[in-house]
């Protein structure tokens, strides 16, 4: 699937780490180290602006080893990005350890999937079917 972009950046396109990955890692496209104390959160733009085919949407992700490492981590996350958006990609990252994260120029900073979706037509109605899990939800299945 080609999916148009412009590289405002000045690193190189998002790109698969390993053959069978799903993820294009991004990068942050800042002209100086930032720094992110313990709970704080910050729009680190791309300088990347996509045209995504209709029908796709990109979802945005954590890095697994910059969560687990260092408490790094993409609110809202997945994010979306729709099909009809032209703007800058910009990740919304928040750090959730206690520890202040210096982030780099050009450090790779999430992921972002290409992903199919539908869209949904509400059918109003006046009762569901019945269901064996029915209305049990949120831990309902216990902690084993």
């Amino acid at each position: 699937m080609k999916v148009k972009v412009i590289n405002r950046s000045a690193f190189e396109l998002p790109r698969y780490q390993s053959e069978l990955a799903a993820g294009l890692d991004v990068r942050a496209n800042i002209d100086d180290s930032l720094t992110l104390g313990p709970l704080q959160r910050a729009m680190v733009p791309t300088g990347l602006f996509v045209e995504i085919p209709e029908g796709y949407e990109i979802q945005v992700r954590p890095r697994s080893g910059m969560a687990a490492k260092f408490g790094l981590t993409v609110l809202n996350s997945p994010g979306t990005i729709d099909a009809d958006y032209r703007g800058e990609i910009k990740i919304i990252l928040a750090n959730i350890s206690s520890e202040e994260f210096i982030l780099n120029p050009g450090e790779r900073i999430a992921q972002l999937v290409l992903a199919r979706h539908e869209r949904a037509e509400w059918e109003e109605a006046g009762e569901l079917s019945d269901t064996a899990r029915g209305t049990g939800g949120f831990g309902h299945t216990g902690r084993e």
